[in-house]
Formats: C-alpha cells, structure tokens, sequence
C-alpha cells in the first residue's frame, strides 16, 4: 500500500537534494508524479526546478475563473520562459451555475460554509480529477506560511485523494526562497511586491498589513484556519 511508505520516503530522502529526490520519485512511478502550481512564489521556485533540470513531471494549475490578472500574466510569461507545457483544470460550468444562480456571485462573503462551497467547486473539485491515475503530488506548502501547516512532514499522506504528498520546499525560510527567485531570475507575480503574500481568488485576497501573517490576507472577513480545502490535514499513516 503506498500510505504505508510515508516513513520510508521521510528516512530515505532526508539530505537528498530536491532535484535527487524528484528524479527518484519519477523513476520509481513514472508518468505518476504531478505538481500543482498555484503561481505563487514557492511554486515558481518548484516549476524552475522542474523545468530547469528537464524533470519526468506534470505541472498543472486549477483555474478557478476568479484569479487575478496579474496570476494570468504571470501563467503566460511562465509558459514563455520555460517553454514547457502547464495543464489547466477548470471547474465544471454545472457546478459552478446552480450555485451563482441561487446564491449569487459574492456568497462566500456569507458564511464559512459557502465560502467553502465554492471553494470545493472551484478548486477541490477540479483537484480530484487533475490526481486521478497519481502516486505522488507535489505542492509549494512551507511550514513558515501558517500555524496548521508547522507539523508537516517532507511526505505526507492524502487520504482525501489517495495518494502520497511531496513538500520539496516545506522547510525553507521566505528569505531562501527569495534568493532562489533572484538567483535564477524566475518570473513571479508582481503582487507579491505590493503586499500580497498568499495570492489566491481575487475577490478573496488582501494585501497584509506589517506583522500580519503571511496567510492573514486570504479569506480575511472570516476567523478560519485560512485553507480552502485542497490541504487539509489528514491522520499520518
């Protein structure tokens, strides 16, 4: 059973470089181990890795139909530089039509449970179907971007999605992976330099204010954990 390898990848990989561990992963699982980029800083850094050292992985992006066009330029200018192919999943339109008619475009505003009615529509949803036929999912988590995320482990297991999670970046500082940006001239989103830490949908992210937590810009009308779904923390195998 793959969740029973969760601390066999932990021992095994620990001090292997990114690129090390990646390569090994795609020999053991080939055509088997994707990368959800959201855009954000740390997933820049990932995508460069990936495509910089020609790495067997599938990099795919969930457009929710509500990103900013900032997030838009940059999924171009990625695809420009790298000249490599990003697979987009779209939420489907049955899903999304019931629930604009009945409750409108700003229901998220509402309640926390339509907040995440939406989400899974717009974004789990479509997760699902992007990790079908998947062994391991690579994601940008850093332990740093908030308190839920400090406990997790370089591999992780997904029950929702029932497959093995791979954090490459989850202990690096903000300030390291900002020198990675720099040194190898990565495009990121330029509203990242206007106080947009977490960049996420639109309509549901802030610039933060000094001493905010990097994640205090997503969902702030509401008192959540600040997670829309895609990692939620599940019991370790």
């Amino acid at each position: 059973m793959m969740h029973d390898r969760i601390e066999e990848f932990n021992s095994r990989f620990s001090g292997l470089s990114i690129e090390e561990v990646i390569r090994s992963l795609t020999e053991a699982f080939p055509a088997q181990v994707k990368f959800s980029s959201a855009f954000g800083q740390e997933d820049q850094v990932i995508t460069d890795i990936i495509f910089r050292n020609q790495l067997a992985v599938e990099v795919f992006t969930l457009d929710t139909g509500r990103l900013f066009q900032e997030t838009y330029e940059l999924m171009e200018k990625t695809r420009e530089r790298y000249k490599q192919e990003i697979t987009t999943y779209f939420p489907k339109a049955e899903d999304i039509e019931p629930m604009v008619s009945e409750k409108g475009f700003f229901s998220f505003y509402e309640s926390v449970e339509n907040r995440k009615e939406c989400c899974y529509i717009r974004k789990v949803a479509p997760l699902k179907r992007a990790l079908r036929d998947t062994k391991i999912w690579m994601t940008g988590l850093r332990a740093e971007q908030s308190d839920n995320r400090q406990h997790l482990d370089l591999f992780e297991w997904d029950e929702g999605n029932q497959v093995i999670k791979y954090n490459p970046i989850l202990n690096w500082s903000y300030e390291a992976m900002l020198a990675y940006l720099a040194q190898h001239k990565v495009p990121y989103n330029t509203l990242h330099d206007k106080g947009f830490i977490s960049i996420g949908c639109q309509p549901c992210t802030r610039a933060i204010l000094p001493g905010e937590a990097p994640r205090a810009g997503r969902w702030w009308w509401e008192s959540s954990q600040k997670e829309c779904g895609l990692h939620e923390v599940t019991n370790k195998k």
